[in-house]
């Protein structure tokens, strides 16, 4: 929960062989996918989703959305934290009863020729909670398979997850603080309930006044937050348990975007950092630095991320005016990513005029790796490869191309 944006840009997977994903929307409510890779040897998957909120204005077709919908930014900035919705507003009457449901998502991924199935199911307890069960079934796995449960809860200020897996009998916890004002409370730095008049909507939030890290105008521009997790296995006797903590800047912060994160794992020695910031509208940069106290081992990882637009100057090198609108819109897509992780069908035509993306990682062993992500027509493709510069004849272990279409 801590280091996502670390993990993005530093431990982004490079593909191998080739690879072709197939994807449809069949009705609002099913969808289903079909991947075929060939890595040396032949395999593939088959993969259904269904779910009991149906998504009738989603569009799912390659040609209709933008290349960040398909690969999003990895440096997504985190929005002022909101109070959960109230129960009632997730009631609904019919002639005196309730006659509500909880929605829920079910998934399942068969691998072949493995013959491994693999099965997600998601419920919507409350607001606040939410239920995810996993399971997979394979006949090399021991007991011929595992499932994982899962009950998370969100309340804004904190957050918290529990979990049990029947592998070794593992319980585990682990939870987030946000250190500030409590956007559960009036004033708080989330929202508060307000009639507002708007179209379909009898409540809608409305941002408060912070009293925590603010600018002028009252808005939070910072967030620093702190968490830790714990797990012990019932069969194995052994378990394990780390802590962190997060600083990160708010859209209402007027310099670069920026996070820092510290993590320790008391029990193996090992301690983490990591600084990640949005140098510009188009570049993400990210540097980690890993020590252990006991072996006295280091390691130093470097990483970017840079967004390529297309080509829309003339031969004066000057922009027209619809061209400048195209390109407005263009890096607004890419900002809506970044901050919100979506994006609407009006910004599908600025999106489009992104050419693609590059990421490149490096350690201090001398492991590259780079990533191009790009669209050709109707298909989306990633092509990159994995380089050892200390590898002498071998430098290159691996090179990699993906295909996506979606209908």
């Amino acid at each position: 929960m801590i280091r996502e944006v670390t993990a993005a840009l530093l431990d982004f997977p490079t593909p191998l062989g080739l690879r072709l994903h197939i994807s449809s929307l069949s009705t609002p409510d099913f969808a289903s996918s079909y991947t075929l890779a060939s890595t040396g040897l032949l395999s593939g998957s088959l993969s259904y989703l269904y779910t009991s909120l149906a998504l009738p204005s989603l569009s799912s077709a390659t040609r209709s959305l933008p290349l960040p919908a398909f690969t999003p930014s990895s440096y997504r900035q985190l929005l002022p934290l909101r109070p959960p919705d109230p129960r009632w507003w997730w009631e609904i009457w019919h002639a005196g009863k309730r006659v509500d449901t909880r929605d829920a998502l079910l998934y399942g991924r068969l691998y072949l020729p493995r013959s491994t199935l693999e099965a997600l199911y998601l419920r919507r307890l409350s607001p606040t909670s939410l239920l995810k069960i996993n399971a997979v079934s394979d006949a090399r796995l021991p007991n011929g398979g595992s499932a994982l449960a899962l009950l998370a809860q969100d309340r804004g200020k904190w957050s918290a997850e529990y979990m049990y897996s029947t592998d070794s009998a593992l319980l585990g916890v682990r939870g987030l603080y946000n250190f500030g004002p409590d956007p559960r409370t009036a004033g708080g730095e989330g929202t508060a309930l307000a009639p507002a008049i708007e179209e379909g909507a009898a409540m809608v939030p409305r941002t408060t006044v912070a009293r925590g890290m603010e600018n002028e105008a009252g808005e939070p521009v910072s967030r620093c937050s702190a968490g830790a997790e714990v797990f012990y296995g019932l069969l194995n006797k052994s378990g394990g348990m780390s802590t962190g903590i997060r600083f990160t800047t708010l859209p209402a912060h007027t310099g670069f975007p920026y996070t820092m994160t510290l993590t320790l794992n008391p029990l193996m020695g090992n301690l983490s950092s990591s600084y990640s910031v949005r140098a510009g509208e188009l570049l993400s940069l990210s540097s980690r630095f890993d020590f252990n106290v006991y072996s006295y081992e280091s390691g130093v990882a470097m990483g970017m991320e840079l967004w390529k637009l297309r080509d829309l100057g003339g031969l004066d090198g000057r922009l027209s005016r619809e061209d400048e609108k195209r390109l407005g819109r263009a890096k607004g897509t890419i900002e809506v990513g970044r901050r919100k992780g979506l994006f609407d069908q009006e910004d599908a035509g600025g999106g489009n005029d992104v050419a693609g993306c590059l990421k490149a990682r490096v350690d201090q062993r001398g492991n590259v790796g780079l990533l191009w992500e790009g669209r050709i027509k109707e298909l989306v493709y990633s092509c990159g490869a994995s380089i050892d510069l200390r590898g002498g004849k071998d430098i290159v272990n691996g090179v990699g191309l993906e295909l996506q279409y979606s209908s």
